[in-house]
């Protein structure tokens, strides 16, 4: 794990975390129904029962003709045609839900035939599970889409009919013949509202259905996110695929970059002093007999400059993996970690057993890299570390009273932390507004160590 280069990325005053995020002057409540979400929200309800009807229709047709002409040749690559049209289909969905949901939804894994045929696609599209999960959805999307269809016009109609109520009700006296909007009716006996109570309490159970209805529709809407996610998105196993590629990725360029690292302390540190070392020796060596004094003198410095080479070969394999660490765990690591700090740190590790040494690398350069960016931007005048286990993780996180402001985004240091951290499926959480204090926890997978 490199330790070099590691800043807060606008640690202090101007950090873009520690600025405050817009407050709106209304509550959510009171903003909801006639704010941009819950419009999108709506008129997502309102396009998919006509989608789901083409869909739902496309798809049982062509799967129902499909399965009828198994007895022949045709009905295979009908089927094939069929789950393909499905994934069609299942994209413009997706598409919809990203524009009017908000949601982060990838793509599928595209079909990989084992050979370039049109058979070779059919037997791709037919063993594809997201082609068959596509074709379940638009099965479930037209049942649901109904009642969704139904529930929320029936509410959103009858909120903004009533709450409005006031500004058209004399459209009856005037055109209709009868005082207002009727409540009850028969033979001899008729309701109307009409006189400014009646009116004032018909605008005011509008107003309820009008500020439930956006929180109806959105609840709604959760289990089409949901029906998206999991039919229309990618499977778990391939979701994880791509994780792992991708974490795989990270781990290849960390080892590489610190393989540089490493390789160019050795260049520009203690390799030149130890050939610098070399050339003063050989200079001592053949003013030993024509000038002693001056050869001792050459020794003496050559003497230093071999404390200073073995200092800097000390610090190295520091970094790359300390002593203390392996002979007495993450306590006695971490405490010598703080002990170089520029501020007083407070170390509190509360482990029964030691990680396994993978984890406690991690942790223990982590907490390095976090105690070196106090150093260097924090300005604190204290700062603490904690280390304790969580059934099966393992909680690290440091804490100091500086000025704030740290943040994650632009590729700062912590940014870097944070991938790192996620290769290892761990998570890094930054709590830093202005003014401080920053509070940095940090949470890896727990592997024991194997005896």
């Amino acid at each position: 794990m490199a330790m070099q280069g590691v800043g807060y990325g606008g640690y202090g005053e101007h950090g873009g975390y520690g600025e405050s995020e817009r407050r709106h002057r209304l509550p959510a409540a009171l903003r909801a129904p006639v704010e941009g979400r819950s419009w999108r929200e709506f008129g997502y309800v309102l396009l998919s029962l006509p989608i789901s009807v083409v869909f739902f229709t496309y798809t049982v047709t062509m799967l129902s003709v499909g399965v009828g002409l198994l007895v022949t040749f045709l009905g295979v690559p009908l089927m094939a045609a069929a789950l393909a049209g499905c994934r069609g289909f299942g994209a413009l969905e997706r598409a919809r839900a990203r524009g009017m949901l908000g949601m982060r939804i990838d793509d599928p894994a595209p079909l990989r035939p084992r050979r370039r045929s049109l058979m070779g696609w059919v037997g791709a599209v037919l063993r594809d599970g997201a082609s068959w999960r596509h074709a379940l959805y638009s099965l479930l999307q037209l049942p649901w889409s109904v009642f969704t269809f139904t529930v929320s016009v029936t509410f959103w109609s009858i909120g903004w009919t009533m709450l409005t109520y006031p500004l058209w009700f004399w459209v009856f006296p005037m055109y209709a013949g009868q005082d207002g909007l009727q409540l009850y009716g028969d033979e001899t006996h008729r309701v109307y509202l009409d006189n400014p109570f009646e009116i004032t309490v018909t605008a005011l159970i509008g107003l309820v259905f009008t500020m439930a209805t956006p929180w109806i529709v959105r609840a709604l809407t959760t289990v089409d996110r949901l029906m998206v996610h999991g039919l229309l998105g990618p499977s778990r196993l391939a979701s994880r695929v791509v994780e792992l590629e991708s974490d795989r990725g990270v781990v290849v360029d960390t080892a590489a970059a610190d393989l540089r690292r490493i390789e160019r302390d050795l260049h520009d540190g203690a390799q030149a002093r130890l050939v610098s070392l070399a050339m003063d020796l050989g200079l001592a060596k053949e003013k030993l007999r024509e000038d002693p004094q001056e050869a001792a003198r050459m020794v003496a410095e050559a003497h230093g400059e071999v404390k200073t080479a073995l200092q800097e070969l000390r610090d190295l394999a520091r970094g790359i993996h300390p002593a203390v660490l392996t002979d007495r765990g993450l306590d006695a690591a971490l405490s010598s970690v703080a002990s170089r700090c520029t501020v007083p740190v407070k170390v509190d590790v509360d482990l029964v057993e030691r990680p396994a040494p993978a984890i406690e690398g991690i942790a223990y350069f982590t907490v390095s890299e976090l105690l070196q960016n106090v150093s260097k931007h924090a300005r604190a005048t204290m700062a603490s570390v904690d280390v304790w286990r969580v059934e099966n993780r393992l909680m690290l996180q440091v804490v100091d009273n500086g000025v704030g402001g740290a943040d994650t985004a632009g590729g700062s240091g912590l940014a870097g932390l944070a991938g790192r951290l996620d290769a290892v499926d761990g998570i890094l959480v930054v709590d830093s507004p202005a003014g401080g204090p920053t509070r940095v926890t940090a949470e890896l997978p727990w592997r024991a160590e194997r005896i």
